[in-house]
């Protein structure tokens, strides 16, 4: 009898979780018994994050040794998430401008959740400001950047204890060994833990499902299908042309991840993936020193799915309130969430906390993210599946751009996976 794939599980938990979420709709009860095993399984993700990034990238960048390398990969990788995520921006306020999403919603019929919570995490965010993000980016102390989980610290840290490792020769053989390891080690507990998946995704979505139900997407499925159909958009043209000029089918990409995918679309997390994504772009042809580099930089700063989607949710609460935004302001808007996009990356609830920071600086009502809030966890499973492809190809071009793709490692790897599914 063939085994069920692990794409196939945990679309399975993904049914199962709405039609749970479903008949026990506003029983506060079904939470109790659910909410611990979505728990548990985003507790084993974020367990083993940390040692996978930092074993990855000591091994990748000590096998690179070079400082003056590392420095121009890293400026290539900012260049290119600064400009994709930016044309994201753009696309957001054309389909937004076009569709107008937010003309005619009766306001009356949608219901005002609390953001009393986002509300704070934006207070907290706005004292640092873009300037600040790149000084945090040094720590202060490893053991406490580790202990708050803070990505852009641990990555540098894990940059500069890779080079130095190379630096000193033979010495640092050893630790080379110890890393490589731990890394080899922490991919076999990432293997195990995925088993889990299925049960953590029908977990995850049955407590959204009872708490807000399928009807509470009615009276703003005008926005929620705009904003799925401009996801798809994206990645299927704008990265899907980007993939074709560096000589990749976006597709062949699709196929690879479709397990992350699900994955990430079902718990609205891209770390419950970056473990798999980091192991599979090194399958495809991507040096693990660019791999391990280039993705989980990117989960900071190349968020390509949540700015599409804050350009979209700023527009649509303007036209909800009746506000008319001339050219200027929306230009203004792009270039704030261009900042605010990157300045307050890695803080829980992101994309409502950057549009906090950024609507009141165009004259938007804050308030109507209350609106939106209810259905905030459909929008996020879309973003978060945009945001992996995203990373994903990124760490593709940035390989090519540095010209060490290994087009017949990609080319045998996609048979094989063609093979197999």
């Amino acid at each position: 009898m063939k085994r069920i794939g692990l794409a196939w599980q945990i679309l399975i938990g993904l049914i199962l979780g709405i039609a749970v979420g479903a008949i026990f709709y506003g029983n506060p009860g079904i939470e109790k018994y659910l909410q611990p095993i979505g728990d548990i399984f985003i507790r084993l993700i974020k367990m083993i994050v940390i040692p996978i990034v930092v074993s990855s990238l000591i091994v990748g960048v000590a096998g690179v040794g070079d400082m003056k390398k590392l420095g121009k990969l890293g400026g290539k990788t900012i260049l290119y998430f600064e400009i994709i995520t930016t044309i994201a921006i753009a696309v957001g306020l054309l389909v937004a401008n076009i569709f107008k999403p937010g003309a005619g919603v009766d306001m009356k019929h949608l219901s005002k959740t609390d953001i009393g919570s986002y509300v704070e995490t934006a207070k907290t965010a706005g004292e640092h400001g873009f300037a600040e993000t790149f000084v945090n980016i040094v720590p202060q102390n490893l053991f406490e950047s580790l202990v708050h989980g803070d990505m852009l610290a641990i990555i540098f840290f894990s940059v500069m204890f890779g080079l130095g490792v190379a630096a000193i020769g033979e010495k640092g053989e050893p630790v080379l060994r110890f890393f490589q390891g731990t890394a080899e080690a922490m991919f076999y507990v990432t293997n195990q833990i995925m088993k889990f998946a299925p049960f953590g995704v029908f977990a995850l979505i049955g407590v959204t499902v009872s708490k807000f139900g399928v009807t509470s997407l009615i009276p703003l499925s005008k926005l929620v299908i705009l904003v799925y159909l401009t996801m798809a958009f994206f990645v299927i043209v704008v990265l899907g042309l980007v993939a074709k000029i560096a000589g990749v089918n976006i597709f062949n990409i699709f196929r690879i991840l479709k397990d992350e995918l699900i994955l990430a679309y079902s718990t609205s997390s891209s770390e419950t993936v970056l473990p798999k994504l980091m192991e599979k772009m090194e399958k495809m042809g991507c040096p693990k020193a660019i791999a391990s580099f280039v993705i989980p930089t990117g989960y900071s700063f190349n968020l390509d799915g949540s700015t599409l989607y804050q350009a979209i949710a700023a527009l649509f609460i303007a036209q909800m309130y009746g506000i008319d935004m001339p050219i200027s302001s929306q230009i203004t808007l792009l270039l704030v969430l261009m900042v605010t996009s990157k300045g307050i990356a890695g803080v829980p609830g992101v994309s409502f906390v950057v549009l906090l920071a950024t609507l009141g600086t165009v004259g938007i009502p804050v308030e109507g993210l209350a609106f939106i809030a209810g259905i905030d966890r459909i929008l996020d499973m879309a973003r978060t599946a945009v945001n992996v492809v995203g990373n994903s190809l990124a760490a593709i071009i940035m390989s090519k751009w540095e010209g060490q793709f290994d087009n017949q490692k990609a080319e045998a790897y996609i048979n094989e996976v063609k093979q197999a599914s």
